[in-house]
Order: C-alpha cells, then sequence, then structure tokens
C-alpha cells in the first residue's frame, strides 16, 4: 500500500472514531472540524459517516446544519433518512419530522420500523389524529406493526387522541411487550383514562414491574383519592425509590394527614428539596407555622438550600397567622442570598407584609422588584384596601395603568374593596361598571358581592338588592350576606328577611348569618322572632363558628379562644383583663351587650364580652411585649363592636399601637382612634 493511499486510510478511520465519540464533538467548531475532515477523506457521501454526523448535530440541537449536509447526499438511504427523522422529532420539530417523512417517500425510499416510531410520535404531539391513523395502516399493510417500538409509539398515539379502544386494540394484538409497552399501557390508565380499576387489573398482569411501573401505579391510586391503596403497593414495592416517597409523601399533604405525614418524612433515609417542600408545604396549609420554620431552619441544617418554593411556602404561612416577627427573619434570609426579588417571591414578601399590617414595607419592597407583574400590582391594591388605605390602593390602580400592566379579575376585586372600605360609591361603580368595556373582563361574582356590599353599607340598599335581582348568575352566599350585613347595620328588617330566606337555601349550616338575622330582630325588639332564630338552630345543631385570635411573640404563634384559660400565662393574662376592664371603666365605656347572642344577665353578658378571643390576644401582648412594640392580632372572624370600641380606648390608655386583622380587613388602632374611621 502506497503513502498516500494509508494516510488517507489513517484519516477516514480517525475521522470514524470521531463520529462515534460524542464526549470529543460539543460545540459548533467540533462539528465544522468534523466537516472537514469528512470532505477531506470523501466520507460525506457515506451513507454511515454522514447518518452518524447528523446524530452528532441533532444532540447539539443543530438540526439546520444537519440538513444542509443532507441535502448535499446524492443517493441517501434509509438509514440517513431515519436519522434525519430522528433528529428532528428528539429537537421537538414534529412538523419538520413529517415534512422529510414526505420527501422520504417522493424519493422512494422505502419506510421501516425504525421511521415509523419518530413519526407516529411527531402526530401525537401535532394531534394530528388522521395522519396518525394512516400511518397505523401503513404500518399494517408492510407488516411492522406487531413490532414493540412501532405498536409501543401506537399505544401513546391513541392515549393522546383519547381514543381507549384503539389503544387496547393495539396493545391486545402485540405479541411481544417490553416493560416501556406494559407502562405505556399502564399510563394511559392512570395519566388519561383515570381508571384506577382497569390499571390494577394490569398492573397484577405486568411479569417484570421496575420501579417505574410500581411508581406508576402508586400514582394511579393517589389521584383516585384511595390513600390506604397506594400506601399498599408501596409497601408491596420491592426497591423503593426517592420518587416513590415524594409520591407518598405528597398524597398524605394532600389528604391534611400531618401526624402521618411527618412520621413518614421522619423514616424517609433519603430526602431532596421536592421532600422538605411537600412536608413544609403541607404543615402550613394546616397553620402550624411553628413546625414549618423548624423544618426550615433543620433544612438549613443538613446544608440543604430552599428555592423559592420554599420561600413562598412559608412567606405565605406568615400571612396566614400575621407572623411579622418570622416574615421580617425570612426576608432577612432572602436579601442574604444576594439575588434580586424576583416577582414570585417578591409578591410573597409584599403580600405577607399587607397582610400582616405593614403596609410601609410592603410598599419597600413592592418599589425595589427587579419586575412586576400583575400578580404583584395586585396583591399591592388589595393590601392597601385591606389595610384600610383605600385612596392609596386607587392610586396604585392608576398607577398600574399608566405603566400599561393590565388589570386581571383580581385587580379589579381589590379595587372595588377598596371603594367598600371608604365607602367610595362613585368610584366603585366607575370601576364595576367599566371594567368590561375598558379592560375586556366580565364581572364575577366575587365582583357583584363587593358592589352589593359598597351599595348596602352607603344605605343604598334599593340598589344593592335590584343588583342581586340583575345579576347573570345565581346570586351566592356573598352577596345575601353583605346585603343582611348591610340591613344589620341600616336596621332594615323587611328586606334583612329577603336575604336570610336565600342564605337558609345556599348554607344553611352558617350559623352566622342565623345569628346576625337574631341581632336584627333583637334590634327592632322583635323578641318572638329572636326566640324562632335561636330554636332553628338549637334544632338543626347550629351555632356561630368559633373565635380564635392569635398574636406572633418572639417568633412563636399563640392562639386564644373565648375565656381561655390553657395557656401557660392563663393567670397573669386574666390579671391584665382585670386592669383593661377598669380603664376602660373609668374612661366611660359601656360595654355593648346587644349582640351577645345567648340568655344571661345583662352583667354575665358584659363579663363574657371582655374574654373574647382579640381582647384575650391583646392582653397578652400587654405583659409580653415591649412597651414600643406594636400590638398584632388576627381573628378568624369579624370584630364585634365591643372589641372595636374597646381597642380605641385601650390604644389610648395603655399608650400602645394595635393592629387587628378579621376576617375582612385590618383595623389599625393607635391614640384612641381606628384606621376604618368607623365605617365598617
Amino acid at each position: 500500500m502506497n503513502k498516500p493511499s494509508s494516510l488517507l486510510c489513517q484519516q477516514k478511520n480517525f475521522t470514524l472514531s470521531l463520529l462515534k465519540s460524542p464526549h470529543k464533538i460539543s460545540t459548533l467548531n467540533h462539528l465544522k472540524s468534523l466537516h472537514l475532515h469528512l470532505l477531506r477523506t470523501g466520507l460525506n457521501h457515506s451513507n454511515y459517516a454522514i447518518g452518524n454526523f447528523i446524530t452528532r448535530c441533532a444532540c447539539l440541537g443543530l438540526m439546520s446544519y444537519a440538513h444542509q449536509l443532507f441535502d448535499k447526499m446524492l443517493q441517501p438511504n434509509s438509514f440517513v433518512w431515519n436519522t434525519l427523522i430522528r433528529g428532528y422529532q428528539q429537537n421537538q420539530l414534529p412538523k419538520h419530522t413529517l415534512y422529510c417523512f414526505d420527501q422520504m417517500r417522493v424519493n422512494n425510499v422505502q419506510p421501516d420500523r425504525f421511521t415509523y416510531p419518530f413519526v407516529i410520535r411527531a402526530c401525537s404531539d401535532l394531534h394530528e389524529f388522521e395522519k396518525g391513523k394512516s400511518f397505523h395502516g401503513q404500518v399494517f399493510k408492510i407488516g411492522v406493526n406487531l413490532d414493540v417500538f412501532v405498536g409501543t409509539k401506537l399505544i401513546e398515539f391513541y392515549t393522546t387522541m383519547g381514543d381507549l379502544n384503539m389503544t387496547k386494540r393495539v396493545f391486545e394484538g402485540m405479541k411481544d411487550k417490553d416493560e416501556v409497552t406494559w407502562y405505556a399501557m399502564l399510563s394511559s390508565y392512570v395519566n388519561i383514562f383515570n381508571d384506577v380499576g382497569k390499571a390494577r387489573d394490569l398492573f397484577e398482569k405486568i411479569p417484570c414491574k421496575d420501579v417505574v411501573i410500581w411508581h406508576t401505579m402508586i400514582l394511579g391510586c393517589v389521584k383516585a383519592g384511595e390513600l390506604e391503596a397506594a400506601k399498599e403497593y408501596f409497601e408491596r414495592a420491592p426497591v423503593k425509590d426517592l420518587l416513590m416517597y415524594n409520591t407518598i409523601l405528597g398524597c398524605l399533604a394532600k389528604n391534611g394527614e400531618v401526624e402521618c405525614l411527618l412520621r413518614f418524612f421522619c423514616e424517609m433515609t433519603c430526602r431532596d428539596l421536592v421532600s422538605w417542600n411537600t412536608v413544609i408545604g403541607g404543615v402550613v396549609r394546616d397553620g402550624r407555622i411553628n413546625e414549618a420554620m423548624r423544618l426550615f431552619y433543620e433544612m438549613q441544617r443538613v446544608n440543604l438550600s430552599p428555592n423559592d418554593v420554599t420561600l413562598a411556602s412559608l412567606l405565605s404561612a406568615c400571612a396566614q397567622a400575621g407572623a411579622l416577627d418570622t416574615g421580617k427573619r425570612l426576608h432577612s434570609y432572602i436579601d442574604r442570598r444576594g439575588s434580586e426579588l424576583n416577582a414570585v417571591i417578591g409578591t410573597a414578601l409584599l403580600d405577607m407584609y399587607c397582610k400582616c399590617g405593614d403596609l410601609e414595607t410592603a410598599a419597600d419592597v413592592f418599589n425595589k422588584m427587579s419586575e412586576r407583574d400583575v400578580v404583584a400590582w395586585s396583591a399591592m391594591i388589595m393590601g392597601s384596601s385591606m389595610n384600610g388605605q383605600s385612596r392609596t390602593a386607587l392610586n396604585f390602580f392608576y398607577r398600574m395603568k399608566d405603566e400599561s400592566v393590565r388589570p386581571n379579575d383580581a385587580t379589579i376585586l381589590g379595587v372595588l374593596c377598596a371603594c367598600v372600605h371608604a365607602g367610595l360609591v362613585d368610584e366603585g361603580r366607575m370601576c364595576f361598571y367599566g371594567m368590561s368595556e375598558e379592560f375586556g373582563l366580565t364581572p364575577k361574582l366575587e365582583h357583584y358581592g363587593c358592589m352589593v356590599d359598597l351599595l348596602g353599607r352607603a344605605g343604598l340598599l334599593d340598589d344593592a338588592y335590584n343588583l342581586i335581582q340583575s345579576m347573570p348568575y345565581e346570586p351566592h352566599t356573598g352577596s345575601w350576606g353583605a346585603l343582611l350585613g348591610a340591613c344589620k347595620i341600616h336596621g332594615n328588617v323587611e328586606l334583612a328577611e329577603k336575604a336570610i330566606e336565600h342564605l337558609i337555601q345556599l348554607d344553611l349550616d352558617d350559623g352566622g348569618y342565623l345569628a346576625i338575622m337574631s341581632n336584627i330582630y333583637a334590634n327592632a325588639g322583635r323578641w318572638e322572632d329572636v326566640s324562632k332564630i335561636r330554636k332553628l338552630m338549637k334544632e338543626k345543631g347550629i351555632g356561630k363558628s368559633r373565635g380564635i385570635s392569635s398574636i406572633e411573640v418572639n417568633g412563636v404563634i399563640h392562639e386564644f379562644g373565648v375565656q381561655e384559660k390553657k395557656h401557660t400565662q392563663a393567670r397573669e393574662i386574666y390579671d391584665m383583663i382585670d386592669e383593661i376592664y377598669r380603664r376602660l371603666k373609668r374612661a366611660g365605656h359601656v360595654a355593648s351587650t346587644r349582640e351577645v347572642f345567648f340568655d344571661v344577665e345583662e352583667e354575665e353578658k358584659e363579663k363574657a364580652l371582655f374574654f373574647h378571643s382579640e381582647k384575650m390576644a391583646v392582653a397578652f401582648g400587654l405583659i409580653a411585649t415591649d412597651k414600643t412594640a406594636i400590638i398584632r392580632v388576627v381573628k378568624n372572624l369579624r370584630i364585634c363592636p365591643d372589641c372595636h370600641a374597646a381597642m380605641k380606648l385601650i390604644s389610648a390608655s395603655f399608650e400602645r399601637e394595635i393592629v387587628i386583622r378579621d376576617r375582612h380587613r385590618f383595623h389599625h388602632f393607635k391614640n384612641g382612634f381606628c384606621s376604618c374611621r368607623d365605617y365598617w
């Protein structure tokens, strides 16, 4: 052999070795260098070499480069065509996949069992049902319909199209089935057709079950709400991977089985970020912020950094509980990370500050956000509204429009709530009736409920009632409840009776509405009707919801019910209640007993009022916090008139600022005044 031919042979072998070593070809420059070798050695016309070159291009996402080289081939064989088709499909370009298939047929190159899996998958991606069925006919004609790879892709295709009958026909017609085939059929029952019974039957027939099969069956039970069955399959699985553990963990969290969730989590030998986020999310949904924070600190101790999901979940917990101190510690942690506030974390932070009554810091966070989407704007508007800063909320809304951010339903709801809290009837009407014309938004039930509340509070009861009557939806409890509340404020018994009639039909189990109606009757001196309401509640076993108030002190949430005696400092709290009582008496406070809903003497009613949960929480705040600290309380129900009046006097007498968040809004008490200006 002469030297030139020997050298060419060596160059060819070197080029082919490069084609077989994907780790050596990782950039466009590497490809160009390899292309040059192909040209120098004449391998640019080799089907084998070009096929492998296309594979390398596909791995780098450079299919246009691959096609340029392909177009210069004189007669590419089926191997090269299949490689090109596969490359486009791997790069999620299904239209190019089908185009290449058509060109393959035009050039009289016969498709084979290596061609069809990719073109069938392309039809799935494009939801091309008729074309996919035609490919099924073609594979039947050439006799490759029973091929395990083609058959599996047909199962996936018909599953994607939602055709269960054809999915089963293809599966049952296959003589040979591998693990992927069994998985495809099981997955179709679990993920598309939601038939856990059929999935269970199929599962028992699978000859060799790998960890993916086991996990799919467990997931199917979880999706069907069959937690016990999911646990059973989990216990049966011979090998358990982290994904299985996380699936069961997620199921326990979703079902609210917090104790089981914590126990299962502790038993896990291996945990990832998903595991930690799941258990933290589970305890957050259960309102156990102290437990959530304990897990957060433990997570850091094992050197696992929380992500945005972790932090958003914890900030949400702080927002729910009004745990400002804990929220501030999380904010400090976020700042130490050194990254800019993105929309997710920024919105969670400002929402937390708003729901903890610290509107100034919320606005500061908002202004520092690098990106502000409609969710962030809506949170700021609603937060301002809840805190009684209605004009501020409207200014944010006008600023939002000036910055060309399109509002959504939540934005408009926040604006309407702001109008409700300040009695801004004209502005509310303008926003409500303009949301369709200006923003193309259709008012939802919540928007109608806000408008009824706005009109009713302002004394426009007939307008409020007429709006309910004109609603394009079936009026919900929010609308009728708002009208009932307005009737109580303005003493309209007749309209209140219409409202309560609808409320009883919609939600008989809510004793709060019946209690309001009883108070309306009592204020009107209609004691016989009061007795009827109480009798109805007794017969149906309906009671008012239990009032619970919480306060955060030194990072720990303390909860109080009415006449709470379980607290470790109960004696000191009761002593402080007595001190509050004496000071209020000196200030001339007369207890408002008209809404105490049980048959006792007037003196007993007055005594009961002093042990309402919010007063208990404030009393604890007075003895457990520094004299300069703001006392922040969260209550699950609407604050009662007596507590509202008392809090104004307490703020003046003890020279303390008190912030109470009830189920509707914030009340900021300072120097004897409330931010609501008694319009609530």
